[in-house]
This record gives structure tokens, C-alpha cells and sequence, in this order.
């Protein structure tokens, strides 16, 4: 989780909608078919306790997903005590009485993939995948928080959660819109109401929650037969009874939970509400409040806002987007919850454009909807969505969705694990009459109506830290039990064979056989990277991909988007470090007719005049929208000092090029970059899915075959470029009034590539910062409470990396975060050096993880393509095991050394009055510069 983020961090790219071209004359498959796709086969049992049991079994991979849902979320909590789940999720991620350390350390030991917890309104949900032989204790570790927690809560734990919690509160407040929900959720329901507060909770109310009132909450609310626990993997129902009766049968029944009402209000009248935030154009949304997800109105609700606001081929975006350029972005949809849901149309406006005249447009288009209601076919394709949709999501056994997720979503909310099937028929039964009528009963002229404009947005909610409780008596511990659970050998990572073929035109094509479900993923990958955003007219690439569903083989983009949705296919593009993706995502009963329109858009995209201009519009909003997230300002400051700008990974990493390279760009530019980037001979398909050689070349050889680059027309090149001449460490401080945190980026270049085998420099890293364990996250999240998370690690590509940390901080502790990070990169190279322990934990969690980090297919296709750019051959991954144990703790403290801070650019993003004094302070030189 923390690599991945590291990664996006290093390398974030403009994605391109899903798109779709010509329809072949293949018709759809219908939405019954796909529908009966959709089968989770289950088992279930309950402990005398009352502990649900759910058991899928799945044995793609040698891992086993276990998920424990609590019926306790914030929607439970009483007047002042706003915030208590979500404090309670992170309480019981810190010791037990018989685990008494940090959760993740144990699962980090065992190569757990796709590990954390949630609060939500309705619920709090733990969830890790274990390899198999892990799986004892993983059900050890879940019992032990169930059953075993208060002898390990203290004083300490709490306050130090409640500064991390506060921490993310900030953190979320910080983002452009980041107090509005607040406001949302204020107007939407009425005082007292349990759905009024956020998850997040009020700073005061954390401040006031004392060590009783957590122990109350806890036996209150987290009994086992207020609980569910699903087991979805390599795993059968008379393996895991046993199993689960020995880790969670001796533990108490708890009390009922008392259930606060929560009625969906019904407002009689339009509220209207304006905010002020740092963003470059205003936002206009319409919220309403409607049935729970246990109703069939909570879906044709949603199938009524999907088809008026929710994608590019709804009627607003028609409207607004495309047809009269008012806006530069549409959404809509329900968010569902237990009791009460959320509807919403939300509308980012173009520059310039007056909110009242969006708003109208939009009142408009729902009225006519109320009266005429949708057509068959605008009802058809959102069913066909969500049914895709869903069978994507069920590839995956755990985390935070895939099959454990469904099935527990129905228990603990409806008392049936399959409830996504009922879910499932409501869309796929909604007839256009019954979603008219849903309309017009809940999207009603009592809307609460928000204006979002820019200026200067409030102070966010802050409150001094709560007083120092005095030294209380160590909690007393329940009765003890059996010994923590010992975990087998584990078993090699398997991997398909990988069949090659060419086409005739040359384009290389690698195939994983992959048949867990009736998906085919196929990925495009093209030399070129972020080299190809050419530096003479940066944005040039971002434009061109993102122009590719606008228009491809005479069709246009409404006509693309409404057919992307009837067969309920993906098609996107993005470019990486080093390569250009496009990508296909296509269910295989409707493989033919998606494959047709992938090579339409891959090969014969328009390029359409007048939508240039307008996605050039959408960019530049994108541009400015990058300027007010902190995030996006220090990226756009990072990459660029450090490499400079003729680098092949200097350009500014979202692809968004500037306002005036935008705005310079032409229609044959765009053509042109297409044949010199976008050929056949500079690619190579990937393809990952529940499909054949034999059954995948005709199709290939169909629509790609005879696929020719332009011979007068040289293909683009990636040159390379010396990197900027590294300076000493400084602090470039980007002033960002009344930010509630400030953001610390920082990275240097380092003396190695992508193309080396750094199996010692990442595991190193690791220890650094990677891993929830490391020493930096330890220092300022564990220990000091500073910052809901900060890490370390390096970059990624096949050229030169750098290295980079993320600390998201409290303003007050800026430059103390600073220090405390010189000074961990410090010891770990000299007087704390990486221990037997750290290196064994950081190897483990390295070859342990690798059956679940290879669950998906897109997995799959993303280490064929890594495989290939730096010529490692098919079985790299599986042989990493024997080279990763091969590693001693003096190799991990040789590689830390490339870690170093005299030459760290240091970039800032917050409060320069409260935070250019401390910066002064380090001795660093520090550079002033006004938030763009």
C-alpha cells in the first residue's frame, strides 16, 4: 500500500476516461447473461456467541482474505462523542493483551496483502489477505482484538491515537472542497440526526473522549454477535469451523446495540448555502437525502442520476460539457448506506461561466426527466455498468472490496450475503416507468443546494491538545489463553506461462491465461513515457490520449461513451515513466465487439476540432485545480528541480504541461504526435485473461493485424539528458494561507537506475519508510503523533531514481518533522544501523506477499510489462523469494547509504506566517514562493 502510494506520489498521470468506438454488428450480451455471471457459492455457520461466519472458497492463489465487520460505525455514536468508531478503528490496531504492539507488525512478518480498517456511517471493517499457511494467525490476531483488547488500552495509546486521528482530519481538511462535506452533511439532516456528523468527528469531541468512555464504547458495541467474519480464498467451510471455534468461540456474547432511529428527513423547501475555498473555478452541487440501501429506491434513484449526471454519456454532461461548454466536469449518483442515503449532481464549472446559469441548466434537465422520464436504452447501459463493474470488483477475494466485501456488505446490512445479487436485479429489472417515479418521489424541488466559489476559505476547525491525564493503574487483563499460533512454510509463487506470438505487421503479443473471471485485460504498452510529453509542447501527450474517446473511426463521443457503457468495456490510456499504456477491460462474452472498438481508438482517433478545443478548456481548469492542491504543487516543483527540464522524467509529472504550451498546441500536432508515439512497431499487447492463443490471434489478427506506422513519418525518440548538477539541501517554502498542515516533499537524485536489480536498495527502503512499521513512519506517526502518515522510499522507471519522503505534518511541528526525518536517515546510516529483526521482517513481508500481490490480472500485465522494459526474464518474480533471502543485514545497510540528506530539496506547501520562522530555524537556506 505505502509502495503504491509512493509511487503515484512520484509519477501521477492524467488518466483518460474509458472509452469506446465503432459498433461491430455483434449485438451485446444481454444484461440476464451477464447477471447470472455473478455467482459467489458460499457456506455460512454462527458460534453460540452469535459470531457470523461466512466461507467462499477460492483457490486462484495460495491466500486466504479475512474480513471482520462490526455493526458500528459514526451514525451510532451519541451527541459528544462524534468520532468515537473511527478512533476506536485506530485503538484496536495497537495491541491486544496478547499481541500487545502494533497489528501491522504481525501481518508485515507474514507477507499480508491489502491490510488496514475503515469507519464508515454504518459500520467498521478490519480486513488483511494472509497466505494460507498465515491464516491461524491472522484468526489468533481478529480474536484477540475481539475478545482480548481493554487489558491492552492505556492512557498513552490513547492520546497518541487521538493526535494521529486529528492529524487525518487535517490532512482531509487541507484539500480543495476539503470543509465542505461538513456542510453537506449539516443541511442534508437535521440536528440530532445520526447521518449530521462526519466519520472524521469533531476535534473536540476526540479532545474529550477519556480512557472510560473508549472502554464503554467497546464493550457496548464490539461483541461478536454484533460482528461478521468472512473467509474468501484458498479456504472450504470444514476447514475453517474448526478453526474459527478454537480463535473466537471462547469469547463473550456481548449486550444488544442500541440502535439510534434514523428516519430519511423530508424537507419541504429548497436550502440554499455558499462557501468560499482556494479553488479556480466555482462547484455547484444539488443533495438530496433518500432511501437506505436495503430499498429498491436507493438504486432506481441512482439509476436516474447515473443517467442524467453520472459519466460522459449522461444528459448533463451532453449539455453542459460538451454542447454548451458551461462546465468541465458532471457526476452524479447515490452514495448508499444503511439507513439513509445520499443523492447528488454535482457540476465543476469553466472558467468564468456564472454558477446561476449552470444551476439552471441543471434544474432544467431535471425537470424534463421527472416528466418524461429515461429511455429503455439509458436504463440498459447503467445496468450493464454496474454488472461489469461488479464482476471486476468480485477478481479479487479481499481488501478493501472483491468477494469478502460482497458478502459481508449483505450480512451485516441485510442479513443476507447476497444481497449484491438482489442488488444486481434491481438494476437489471429497473424499467424506465419505475425509475421515473423514483425521481420524481425523492429528487424533489427541496434539494439543499451548495455554491462553492473561489476565495478565501474559512479556518478549519482546530483546538489546543487536550490536558495531560495523570498516570492511572495499568488495566487489568481478562483470562489468558493459548499461545499464538506458529505459521508453516510457505509455497512458491506460482506463475503462468507466458505464451508469445507476432502479428503480421510485427506487434508483439504476450499472453497469462487467468480464468477466476470472465474478464480479458489487455494493456498497449508503447515506447515513450513521459519522454513522449515533448518538452517543446509539454501537454501535448495528456491532450492527445485524452482526446482519443472523443472522437475515433467517424464516430463521436457521445456515440462512443453510450456504446462504451452497452457493452460494458474500459478502454483508457495513461502514460507512465517510461512507457505509454492504453488499455482494454472487457468482459468475455463481449470480447469481439470490444476488441473492434479498442483498435478503432487505438488506430483511428479523429481528433475532432471542436472537441480540442474544448478538452484543451478541461485541461486548463485541470491545471489550475493542480495549483491548489498541495500535493500537485510540490509534485509540479519536485521532479522538474531535481532532473531538469530536458530529462526524460523532468516534465511535470501530472502531464498538464503549462497554460501557454496548452494553448499553442494544433490539430496536426496532435495527429502527428499520434503516428510518431502511437505504432506498431515500437509495442508490445499484453493480455491477462480468461482467454486462449488459439482463441485470441484470429481476434488479433482481425483488428490489429494490419495496423501499419506511417513510413514518412520517423518514430518518436526518447533521448537522454544529464540531470540537473545536484545541489546542497535546501527548502523551497510554497506560502499556502490558513493550510490546517503543511505537506513535505522531498526527494534527491541518486547514483542508480531502474534497470538494476535493487532488490537490496528497496528492501532497505523499506525499513527507511515503506513499510507501516519503518522507522520514519514509526518516529512521526507512532510516536510523535505529528502526521496521519509519512514515508520514504524511492522512485520508480528505468532510469535515474531518486529518493522520496511524504510527510503530511501539523503546522506547528513542520520543522521538527524535518529534523526528526534528517535524523532517522542519520541513525539508520551510522548509529542505528537496520537490525537482524528489521531485515528479517522487511524479507518476509518481501516473499510472503508475493501469491497476493499477483491476485488481479492487471497485476499480471503490469509485471509482463516490467518484465520486458528491463529485460528480466518470465520467471523474475518467482525466483525473488531465493535472491531475497540470499540478502544479509550488512547488504541492507550497504544499500541504506544511498539515502542521504545534504543534498534532499526540501519542498514545503503550507502557512508561511506560522511556518517560514521554524524553517529559519534549521539552518537550511530556504526560497520563498506564493501558492500558484
Amino acid at each position: 500500500m505505502i509502495r503504491k502510494l509512493l509511487l503515484a506520489l512520484a509519477a501521477a498521470t492524467m488518466l483518460v476516461q474509458p472509452a469506446l468506438a465503432q459498433a461491430p454488428a455483434a449485438a451485446p450480451a444481454s444484461i440476464a447473461a451477464l447477471v447470472s455471471q455473478v455467482q459467489l457459492p458460499y457456506e455460512q455457520f454462527t458460534l453460540p456467541n452469535g459470531l457470523r461466519v461466512i466461507v467462499h472458497t477460492d483457490r486462484k492463489a495460495p491466500i486466504v482474505a479475512v474480513s471482520v465487520w462490526y455493526h458500528i460505525g459514526s451514525k451510532d455514536e451519541p451527541r459528544g462523542k462524534t468520532g468515537f468508531a473511527h478512533l476506536f478503528e485506530h485503538l484496536m490496531f495497537y495491541g491486544s493483551e496478547n499481541n500487545d504492539g502494533v497489528f501491522f507488525k504481525k501481518l508485515e512478518d507474514v507477507g499480508a496483502t491489502d491490510a488496514n480498517g475503515t469507519t464508515w456511517f454504518d459500520r467498521t471493517n478490519y480486513f488483511e489477505n494472509v497466505p494460507t499457511q498465515a491464516l491461524d494467525l491472522a484468526l489468533f490476531l481478529e480474536s484477540d482484538r475481539m475478545g482480548w483488547l481493554l487489558g491492552a488500552v492505556t492512557q498513552a495509546k490513547l492520546d497518541a491515537q487521538r493526535g494521529v486521528v486529528q492529524n487525518e482530519k487535517r490532512q482531509g481538511d487541507n484539500q480543495p472542497f476539503g470543509l465542505t462535506g461538513y456542510a453537506t452533511l449539516k443541511a442534508l439532516f437535521p440536528e440530532g440526526h445520526p447521518y449530521q456528523h462526519d466519520s472524521i468527528g469533531s476535534m473536540a469531541d476526540l479532545n474529550g473522549a477519556s480512557l472510560a468512555d473508549v472502554q464503554s464504547w467497546f464493550r457496548a458495541n464490539y461483541g461478536p454477535n454484533n460482528a461478521g467474519l468472512v473467509l474468501a480464498g484458498d479456504i472450504d467451510a470444514a476447514t475453517a469451523k474448526p478453526l474459527v471455534e478454537k480463535y473466537f468461540g471462547a469469547i463473550a456474547r456481548g449486550p444488544a446495540v442500541k440502535r439510534l432511529d434514523a428516519p430519511v428527513p423530508r424537507w419541504t423547501q429548497e436550502r440554499r448555502e455558499t462557501l468560499y475555498d482556494k479553488v479556480p473555478t466555482p462547484r455547484v452541487s444539488l443533495h438530496w437525502p433518500v432511501p437506505g440501501r436495503n430499498e429498491r429506491a436507493a438504486v432506481l434513484t441512482d439509476v436516474a442520476l447515473t443517467v442524467l449526471a453520472g459519466g460522459s454519456s449522461s444528459r448533463l454532461y451532453n449539455e453542459l460539457v460538451r454542447t454548451k461548454k458551461l462546465a468541465v466536469s458532471v457526476s452524479g449518483g447515490v452514495q448508499a448506506f444503511e439507513k439513509v442515503s445520499m443523492a447528488e449532481i454535482e457540476v465543476t464549472l469553466a472558467p468564468g461561466v456564472k454558477p446561476e446559469a449552470v444551476e439552471a441548466v441543471v434544474k432544467q434537465a431535471l425537470a424534463d426527466f421527472i416528466a418524461n422520464g429515461p429511455s429503455a436504452d439509458e436504463v440498459g447501459r447503467v445496468a450493464t455498468r454496474n454488472v461489469a463493474g461488479t464482476i471486476r470488483g468480485l477478481e479479487a477475494v479481499g481488501g478493501g472490496g472483491g468477494k469478502a466485501a460482497a458478502l459481508a456488505e449483505g450480512l451485516v446490512y441485510a442479513g443476507n450475503p447476497e444481497q449484491y445479487r438482489t442488488e444486481l436485479g434491481w438494476y437489471a429489472n429497473a424499467a424506465p416507468a419505475d425509475v421515473q417515479a423514483a425521481a420524481q418521489r425523492w429528487l424533489t424541488a427541496s434539494a439543499y443546494v451548495q455554491t462553492v466559489l473561489p476565495g478565501e476559505r474559512p479556518a478549519a476547525e482546530e483546538v489546543p491538545p487536550p490536558p495531560k491525564v495523570a498516570a492511572v493503574a495499568a488495566p487489568a487483563k481478562g483470562t489468558a489463553r493459548m499461545a499464538e499460533p506458529a505459521v508453516g512454510q510457505p509455497p512458491l509463487l506460482q506463475w503462468p506461462a507466458i505464451e508469445r506470438f507476432t502479428l503480421a505487421n510485427g506487434l508483439k503479443v504476450e499472453l497469462a491465461r487467468r480464468t477466476t473471471v470472465p474478464l480479458v485485460r489487455m494493456l498497449l504498452s508503447v515506447e515513450g513515457g513521459m519522454a513522449a510529453d515533448e518538452r517543446g509542447s509539454l501537454g501535448i501527450q495528456s491532450l492527445a490520449l485524452n482526446l482519443m474517446d472523443e472522437g475515433a473511426a467517424g464516430m463521436n463521443g457521445p456515440q462512443i461513451a453510450e456504446l462504451r457503457e452497452r457493452l460494458g468495456a474500459g478502454i483508457g490510456a495513461s502514460p507512465g515513466m517510461d512507457r505509454t499504456r492504453l488499455s482494454l477491460d472487457a468482459l468475455k462474452s463481449n470480447l469481439g465487439a470490444s476488441l473492434a472498438l479498442f483498435a478503432d481508438i487505438v488506430q483511428r482517433p479523429d481528433y475532432p476540432p471542436a472537441e480540442i478545443e474544448r478538452v484543451r478548456g478541461q485541461m486548463l481548469t485541470a491545471l489550475q485545480q493542480e495549483a491548489s492542491n498541495p500535493v500537485g504543487i510540490a509534485q509540479r516543483i519536485l521532479s522538474p528541480a531535481l532532473y531538469g527540464p530536458n530529462h526524460p522524467y523532468g516534465a511535470p509529472p501530472s502531464g498538464l504541461g503549462t497554460a501557454e504550451s496548452l494553448k499553442a498546441l494544433t490539430r496536426d500536432a496532435l495527429v502527428a504526435w499520434h503516428k510518431r508515439w502511437i505504432r506498431p512497431d515500437r509495442a508490445t499487447l499484453f493480455v491477462a485473461g480468461d482467454i486462449t492463443a488459439a482463441e485470441l490471434k484470429p481476434l488479433l489478427d482481425a483488428q490489429f493485424g494490419k495496423w501499419q506506422a506511417d513510413a514518412l513519418v520517423a518514430a518518436g525518440t526518447v533521448t537522454d539528458a544529464a540531470p540537473a548538477a545536484p545541489q546542497p539541501a535546501r527548502i523551497i517554502l510554497v506560502d499556502r494561507p490558513n493550510s490546517p498542515q503543511s505537506l513535505i516533499l522531498a526527494g534527491a537524485l541518486l547514483p542508480i537506475t531502474g534497470s538494476q536489480d535493487l532488490i537490496a536498495e528497496r528492501a532497505a527502503a523499506d525499513v527507511l519508510g515503506g513499510l507501516s512499521t519503518s522507522r520514519i513512519t514509526t518516529d512521526i506517526r507512532e510516536e510523535k503523533n505529528w502526521a496521519y502518515g509519512a514515508y520514504a522510499g524511492l522512485t520508480d522507471g528505468k532510469g535515474q531514481l531518486t529518493s522520496l519522503i511524504y510527510a503530511p505534518v501539523q503546522t506547528d511541528r513542520t520543522a521538527d518533522s524535518i529534523k526528526a526525518i534528517q535524523a532517522d536517515i542519520a541513525a539508520i546510516k551510522a548509529a542505528k544501523p537496520i537490525t537482524a529483526e528489521e531485515r528479517g521482517r522487511t524479507i518476509a513481508n518481501s516473499v510472503l506477499a508475493l501469491p497476493g500481490e499477483f491476485e488481479r490480472g492487471s497485476a499480471f500485465l503490469s509485471a509482463m510489462e516490467r518484465n520486458q522494459l528491463l529485460g528480466r526474464p518470465d520467471d523474475y518474480y518467482v525466483t525473488a523469494a531465493r535472491r531475497l533471502g540470499a540478502l544479509t543485514t550488512a547488504d541492507l545497510n550497504r544499500a541504506v547509504q544511498l539515502f542521504d540528506t545534504d543534498k534532499l530539496l526540501w519542498i514545503v506547501v503550507g502557512d508561511r506566517a506560522k511556518v517560514e520562522p521554524q524553517l529559519n530555524a534549521l539552518g537550511l537556506p530556504v526560497e520563498v514562493r506564493a501558492a500558484p
